[in-house]
């Protein structure tokens, strides 16, 4: 008998993955939401619609994070988020 990818699956049974879940395309939901960034609080909920409608498609959604930018935060000496913004 040959076990495919064993660690992985072992990991994935461990966040709810069954049998049927792994002949499923895996579709990552990267999601930056944050409760520090006002454009950004509504994702939670934004995440969660497409991770559903990629359940209801016949995939198997797993979300991440990702970092949140905001310039009204990154103050400091450039107070930008990203420096190539600026005007030469």
């Amino acid at each position: 008998m040959v076990v495919i990818m064993a660690g992985a699956r072992a990991l994935w049974r461990a966040t709810g993955m069954t049998d049927s879940d792994f002949g499923k395309p895996i579709i990552a939901v990267v999601n930056s939401f944050t409760q520090f960034v006002p454009g950004h609080v509504h994702l939670r909920d934004l995440g969660k619609l497409v991770a559903e409608q990629i359940e209801a498609s016949g995939g198997v959604a797993k979300e991440f994070n990702t970092i949140a930018v905001d310039d009204g935060i990154a103050m400091g000496h450039g107070v930008c988020s990203i420096h190539c913004r600026r005007a030469s």
